[in-house]
């Protein structure tokens, strides 16, 4: 599909749908909704739209399908692959999520929520508490991230081990198709095996098979007990191994198990006003242990003593440290959560949000370094994650006074590097981020050619016209 340059006759229909005061043309009020959130990525667009209703959403899409208009879905633009930005050099219309923002309904008896699409996680997140309820996707950007977004991209988050991703957390949607016709499917089911799934082909499909603009989500009863460990261990064999034991001593309590390397700890202790390190010694690697029950607080305490003894007593750990109030387990997560924004000040980062075989990583990891290191000597590299999912931010920071530009030069270089690495030990090359505009290509190039076929076929099918968020995920036809 050639997208087309829309006239101002056009623009002009466009805004009546929304009312002026909800769109956007002036180019400083566009400009932060041109960005990708890592700034590698600045599209253009002539119009950002603000729909306040489903149906305004329905009107925008028949008419953009059409005049052949491009459309691009649009949540809290917390992306980090540029699937939520316009293409650059092109005129593609913003579509804002920001106005539809109403929490619709919540049953915590049923333990379901449902809610537009434009709500921001953290007032999902607040919504539930205040039933009593629980809603565990958690995220950085929770902030900001808004639910359409996340369903567009299957986010994980810290949770994943738990409670599963966002596929898992949703039971139903409500889509408005490219042509504006608008599924219905805001169903609070767990079992219904009528047809195929509709709903999981729009989760993950970052906005290019249609618009979701509602979801029936998951929630669950609040745990009446926490606590939080963090350890020091000698080496990734080490982490793998007490992960093991974690979970055949907490079962379905382990709620969270994140790995994090000694220059993650400088980073965060370096750059974040407020971390600090909370154990005495140094350890080349660490842990963070998350059990959550749901009789008392007692027995999370007692769960985790437990773990960190056998730890302890095989070798596994080297020190460890239980936080002592809910303020301690929030600055241990804190510090986790930092890594990624501490490399900032540290130069240029290459970023690579992997998944291996959770029983492969220390054998990925040790492979992928020595790659690494080979094609740049001196590169810091600041792989972490959740080791619980086998989800890992491999990140290659820049080597100290290296030039920032010419190091991030070598993106695709050591994408191709990391991303070998990751395949042979039958790993994914997006874990929780999605393809979006920058990992498009090297999508078409690791997954076999019916694979892409089969996805070109759903995304014709349900998008003849091609306006849907064209050349995110697959090049435009």
């Amino acid at each position: 599909m050639t997208s087309v340059i829309p006239s101002p006759e056009l623009i002009a229909s466009f805004i009546d749908i929304v009312g002026a005061d909800y769109a956007v043309t002036g180019a400083g009020e566009i400009a932060p909704y041109l960005v990708e959130s890592r700034g590698l990525y600045r599209g253009t667009t002539p119009l950002v739209l603000k729909p306040g209703s489903v149906d305004e959403v329905s009107r925008i899409l028949r008419l953009a399908t059409d005049t052949l208009t491009a459309i691009v879905p649009q949540g809290g633009n917390t992306g980090h692959v540029a699937g939520g930005v316009p293409r650059e050099g092109k005129a593609d219309v913003i579509l804002s999520l920001e106005r539809l923002n109403r929490i619709r309904e919540i049953d915590p008896v049923g333990n379901v929520i449902v809610a537009d699409a434009g709500c921001i996680l953290a007032d999902i997140q607040g919504a539930a508490d205040d039933v009593d309820r629980l809603f565990p996707l958690s995220l950085g950007s929770e902030g900001s991230a808004r639910i359409g977004g996340n369903l567009s991209t299957n986010a994980g988050g810290t949770a994943v081990l738990a409670y599963g991703n966002m596929r898992q957390l949703c039971l139903g949607l409500e889509v408005v198709l490219p042509t504006g016709e608008v599924w219905e499917g805001l169903r609070r089911l767990k079992k219904d095996n009528t047809g195929y799934d509709l709903r999981d082909l729009f989760i993950g499909a970052e906005g290019t098979l249609g618009v979701i603009t509602g979801a029936v989500l998951r929630l669950f009863p609040k745990p009446r007990g926490r606590q939080v460990a963090f350890a020091g261990l000698a080496s990734v064999e080490n982490a793998l191994a007490l992960f093991d034991l974690a979970s055949s001593l907490c079962g379905p309590a382990l709620t969270g198990f994140e790995l994090m390397p000694r220059l993650g700890i400088e980073f965060t202790t370096r750059h974040i006003p407020g971390v600090r390190d909370p154990l005495d010694s140094i350890h080349s690697w660490y842990a963070l242990v998350d059990v959550s029950t749901f009789d008392s607080a007692e027995s999370a305490d007692r769960m985790v003593q437990s773990l960190l003894e056998a730890g302890i007593r095989d070798g596994l750990i080297e020190n460890a440290v239980v936080a002592q109030s809910e303020a301690q387990s929030e600055a241990l997560w804190h510090m986790r959560e930092s890594i990624s924004p501490a490399q900032k000040p540290e130069g240029g980062s290459i970023k690579h949000d992997v998944s291996v075989p959770v029983s492969s990583i220390p054998a990925f990891m040790a492979e992928a370094d020595a790659a690494v290191l080979k094609a740049i000597p001196g590169a810091r590299i600041c792989a972490f994650g959740h080791m619980g999912d086998g989800n890992i931010h491999y990140n290659i920071s820049q080597p100290v006074g290296a030039d920032k530009s010419a190091f991030l030069a070598r993106w695709r270089e050591m994408n191709a590097i990391v991303h070998a690495v990751v395949l042979k030990y039958d790993g994914s090359i997006s874990a929780e981020h999605g393809i979006g505009q920058l990992k498009r290509d090297e999508l078409a190039a690791v997954r076999s050619p019916i694979e892409i076929e089969l996805m070109r076929r759903i995304k014709h099918a349900f998008d003849p016209a091609g306006i849907m968020n064209p050349d995110k995920v697959l090049r435009a036809d």
